[in-house]
């Protein structure tokens, strides 16, 4: 059994900084995954027609006798921007929403079902890495937590702590991965989506932002564990030579 040649509290910090930075990753990208504010923005679409007495900015007074025939339609869509009304809109990696015009709450649809056909694949392998991702993300807090709390040498401790640092390398990539086909996908559904879904302005939402912190918390938690582990090896090997040193000097002066 090799002796612990780094500081025990310096030891237990830089180990304590690399669960605290993996566990924080760990919940941004729960967080993340599950919600629906990857992007938002509005839906600029034609106000609906004012029904009985009802009135107001939300809906048009048209005063005809057959005011919902085709031509009435088309006037609608031909009058300029006062005729036309926007909706907030959020949308993530499993659904989207809007808002509903003269209602409270929200409408929501798969964001599965709105992607187009030949995009659809690459969401799936986005949303089985964002899996992926998380599962490894998991498993590399449940290793730290065992070099923290249970391991019973140093040398254990080392081993954990360099299958840590490779577990989570591979899920800060597939995190990176992720990310990236989901943007390439929600891109081409703004382009390519249904003509009553596609947004007029968007941008990315909180939700984008969080997943991109909880891949920089991984990278983070992952360059801390390496860091661990090289100065552990590089403290080992200038032991061994201090005490290849010892050995020969005593061998050379010999006692009487």
């Amino acid at each position: 059994r090799m002796p612990a040649s780094i500081p025990e509290a310096d030891r237990r910090h830089r180990a304590s900084a690399a669960f605290s930075l993996s566990v924080l990753s760990l919940v941004f990208s729960v967080t993340a995954f599950s919600s629906s504010h990857w992007c938002e923005g509005t839906r600029k679409v034609a106000k609906p027609f004012c029904k009985g007495d009802s009135k107001g900015d939300l809906c048009i007074r048209f005063n005809s006798p057959d005011g919902n025939n085709s031509q009435a339609v088309q006037y609608i869509w031909e009058t300029g921007d006062d005729k036309f009304v926007e909706r907030n809109f959020h949308a993530g990696i499993w659904y989207s929403c809007e808002e509903t015009i003269n209602e409270e709450g929200e409408k929501c649809r798969s964001f599965i079902s709105l992607t187009p056909a030949s995009d659809r694949g690459v969401l799936w392998l986005s949303i089985v890495a964002e899996l992926l991702y998380v599962s490894l993300l998991l498993i590399g807090n449940i290793l730290m937590s065992v070099e923290i709390f249970y391991y019973s040498s140093v040398i254990d401790g080392l081993k954990i702590n360099a299958f840590s640092a490779v577990v989570t390398v591979l899920a800060g990539l597939l995190g990176m991965v992720a990310h990236m086909m989901y943007t390439t996908v929600f891109q081409m559904t703004v382009n390519l989506g249904p003509e009553d879904w596609r947004p007029h302005t968007w941008d990315y939402g909180w939700s984008y932002g969080l997943a991109w912190t909880s891949f920089a918390c991984c990278m983070a938690a992952a360059v801390t564990t390496l860091n661990k582990y090289t100065k552990t090896i590089l403290e080992f090997k200038h032991k061994r030579k201090k005490l290849e040193r010892s050995f020969k000097i005593q061998y050379s002066f010999p006692d009487h």
